[in-house]
């Protein structure tokens, strides 16, 4: 059974969609079955994985419409070694249309479940705002891993989304919990970064992973070219740090069974 987890956080800009992307493709590399399920109206980790959002026939829209079944609405990304369900800004619409349907937040974990046997690992990337998509996500996850600037904003943030993952625990999905905190564009230079990082460290212990994601032009200039850090330059430090982390996750993983 595949394990599926939420790439979330509230705040905007902290490098949700760079750490879906280079997470899946991480894990395809040190040999897991991998599917990434792009949420985001924006289609950033469909273009990120070497996937046209504009010449898609079949998008995460119509698998939660149920005009398509999950398995004719993937597609591989060759180069990257996972498979994607991507989406496009149609997806945009597909708040207004699920208003009437019934189950509607478990449209999304329905669908993976006649795929589940199929894969180690399913990555859900995930839209800045909790509105119905992002519920659609959480109430398939087994957990949720937050990537997390180590600056003072980044914690008031990580306090609602906490808060919320509580709440769609107790209302919605009783599986659903904090997987664990990535530190990303993390520069060790910056004495404020570090301070956050101990301050994140004491709070949250053991949730916080080991690896740390490191500010880094490679992985900045990935996206332009279609492919995730880790297969773009798998010699720069964003991407290797990115493979560790996969190896961190199998790990975690491995520990919780």
């Amino acid at each position: 059974m595949a394990k599926i987890f939420c790439i979330a956080n509230q705040k905007g800009g902290v490098g949700k969609t760079t750490t879906t992307v280079n997470l899946s493709a991480g894990l395809a590399k040190i040999g897991q079955r991998v599917l990434m399920i792009d949420l985001d109206p924006q289609g950033n980790a469909t273009m990120g994985s070497g996937v046209d959002k504009r010449t898609l026939t079949h998008t995460v829209y119509d698998v939660l419409l149920g005009d398509v079944s999950m398995a004719d609405a993937c597609v591989q990304a060759d180069a990257c070694g996972y498979a994607v369900l991507g989406a496009n800004r149609e997806l945009a619409g597909a708040e207004v249309e699920l208003v009437s349907v019934t189950n509607r937040e478990q449209r999304l974990k329905d669908a993976i479940a006649t795929v589940d046997s199929q894969y180690d690992f399913v990555l859900i990337d995930c839209p800045p705002s909790l509105n119905m998509l992002t519920l659609n996500g959480l109430c398939a996850a087994h957990g949720v891993v937050v990537p997390m600037q180590c600056e003072y904003f980044a914690l008031e943030g990580l306090s609602d989304l906490v808060n919320t993952i509580k709440q769609v625990h107790a209302n919605l999905n009783p599986e659903l919990s904090l997987i664990g905190l990535l530190r990303v564009m993390f520069d060790p230079r910056i004495t404020l970064q570090q301070q956050v990082s101990e301050q994140i460290k004491a709070h949250f212990g053991d949730k916080v992973f080991e690896a740390v994601i490191p500010r880094n032009v490679r992985l900045a200039e990935a996206p332009s070219y279609g492919l995730p850090g880790v297969i773009f330059d798998p010699a720069a430090k964003g991407s290797m740090a990115f493979v560790a982390f996969a190896e961190e996750m199998v790990l975690r993983m491995e520990r919780l069974q």
